[in-house]
């Protein structure tokens, strides 16, 4: 069956303590994991081990945790403490990000995004081991690292982010699950090809985990629920580099992704808004009614693509739309067929 999670909102919260109210609610409503995505204001780690301490059930993780950020043996040594102070209840989610963020925000060069994030997740594993790190990369060279305290038993599984064909292929080959995110249904379905042939080519016995972060607005007011959701898909292409444009595209929605974009740097973003047709927003997106809403995600987790489904939210949303959107869509409403 698929998993509820939830996708905490850290842009949207007004202070550490009410993200742990977040998650101590999406305990209490029965999602089974609370993500964190770091990129500006509070970092990842202090805000999941506050959550730890203060749930005793609900996992916790990292989507995404930048792979330049932070060096390779620092996240090994994070996860896992997060896993030891969550009593093992940690998931390890890493990814590239972009050069807007890498570039602008921490003054590193991007790269080979692709050859980084396989690196991480090879010196990642090595450190969960317990073992003496000994790596001969194109990025990273270590020699003599190792955890000077018990190795977590068992290791956190680590996730991989990825849009594009070869991005999937690694999370498939390398990690223990992918995060996909601004995919339709038949998007997901196609880079799932992608994740095992990833999986064939490591012999590994299972395909890893697909988790499906979906924005959702489940609102009374149908058309509030739908603009906000719109407005926030409009945003991630036409701002946000490159990326989700070109995942799009390879989608089909060529057209739209570039007309998206193309009206959003011109500075027209009511216009780029207005480019995201109902039948597209439906089919990358949950927005409607709380019933409407639940209908989608219903149809979401029946893909046989996806194993996790994270609820997150649109960047316009309020503090009670958010949480009215956590309640309606949660395991006490939402049952499957």
């Amino acid at each position: 069956m698929t998993s509820r999670e939830l996708f905490l909102p850290v842009a949207a919260q007004p202070s550490v303590e009410s993200l742990v109210d977040m998650a101590k609610t999406g305990e209490e409503l029965g999602y089974e994991r609370a993500w964190l995505p770091e990129t500006w204001g509070r970092d990842a780690v202090t805000v999941l081990t506050s959550i730890a301490r203060e749930t005793d059930d609900i996992g916790i993780g990292t989507s995404i945790a930048p792979v330049y950020s932070r060096s390779p043996a620092l996240l090994g040594q994070t996860a896992a403490t997060l896993q030891e102070v969550s009593d093992g209840r940690f998931r390890l989610g890493l990814g590239p990000s972009g050069p807007i963020v890498v570039e602008n925000w921490h003054g590193v060069d991007y790269g080979n995004p692709l050859k980084r994030t396989r690196e991480t997740v090879d010196i990642v594993t090595q450190v969960l081991s317990g073992e003496t790190v000994e790596y001969d990369g194109e990025n990273f060279d270590l020699s003599g690292f190792r955890l000077r305290c018990a190795a977590p038993d068992p290791a956190p599984a680590v996730d991989v982010a990825g849009m594009g064909p070869k991005a999937v292929e690694l999370a498939g080959r390398f990690a223990d699950g992918w995060h996909a995110l601004m995919f339709t249904r038949d998007g997901v379905q196609q880079r799932h090809s992608d994740l095992e042939r990833g999986a064939e080519m490591a012999e590994k016995d299972e395909v890893p985990r697909t988790t499906m972060s979906l924005t959702c607005a489940a609102l009374e007011d149908r058309e509030r629920a739908r603009d906000i959701v719109r407005q926030h898909t409009a945003f991630y292409l036409g701002s946000m580099g490159t990326f989700y444009r070109d995942s799009l595209a390879r989608q089909g929605h060529e057209e739209t992704a570039h007309a998206v974009y193309d009206a959003w740097q011109d500075g027209n973003h009511g216009e780029a808004v207005a480019e995201i047709s109902d039948d597209l927003l439906d089919s990358l997106a949950v927005a409607g009614t709380p019933e409407e809403a639940r209908e989608q995600l219903n149809a979401w987790e029946r893909s046989d693509a996806v194993d996790a489904v994270s609820v997150s939210f649109p960047r316009e949303a309020t503090l009670e739309e958010i949480e009215a959107t956590t309640e309606a869509v949660s395991h006490t409403h939402l049952t499957l067929p």
